[in-house]
């Protein structure tokens, strides 16, 4: 059965089958499965190193940073696979600075997966979009946040509802200003 919402569902849960690239991204958060999946794709060899990326946050006592790289090397991820980007404090610096580092580290990528939240999955795609080159291909590999919002659930709960259209507000709030650059 058909829901006037569908729209929104294919539009904010962006999800690729993934293959080898040349970085895994990780949007800052303080959400355990967004490393764990990571560090999964990093063991089947999909990519030679994970950038997580997020500065100083209060809720977590720590740069996002930081908190992401104890669980990768819990994980088993090794120091040296890891890059650092402990500066960012909304998803588009995700986005620039972990450009920042990759060129830091001469990393020319051609090719990235974004490990992100399912219902962060449009606006982290947009993001890394606006700020790599466009030759850059993304291939998004999304997890279930704290509160298990999936695709096929969002629309069932007033959580679901609010965060999925926290998210196209965000959209529209972060991108309005950006497109006209996008036009050639």
């Amino acid at each position: 059965m058909s829901n006037p919402f569908d729209c929104i569902t294919e539009f904010i849960f962006v999800e690729n089958v993934v293959s080898p690239a040349d970085v895994i991204l990780v949007p800052g958060a303080n959400h355990p499965k967004l490393m764990e999946k990571a560090a999964d794709l990093y063991k089947q060899g999909m990519a030679p190193y994970i950038l997580p990326s997020g500065g100083y946050k209060p809720h977590v006592g720590t740069t996002e940073w930081e908190y992401l790289r104890k669980i990768a090397i819990e994980n088993g991820i090794p120091e040296e696979a890891i890059l650092k980007e402990d500066k960012a404090q909304h998803t588009l610096e995700n986005a620039r600075f972990s450009l920042e580092v990759l060129h830091r580290n001469n990393i020319v990528p051609r090719k990235a997966i974004v490990v992100c939240k399912a219902g962060h999955a449009r606006r982290s795609l947009l993001c890394y979009q606006a700020e790599f080159p466009i030759e850059c291909e993304f291939l998004v590999s999304p997890c279930v946040d704290r509160y298990e919002i999936t695709k096929e659930n969002w629309f069932l709960s007033e959580v679901g509802i609010n965060r999925v259209m926290n998210e196209v507000k965000k959209i529209g709030t972060y991108f309005g200003a950006i497109i006209p650059s996008w036009i050639k």
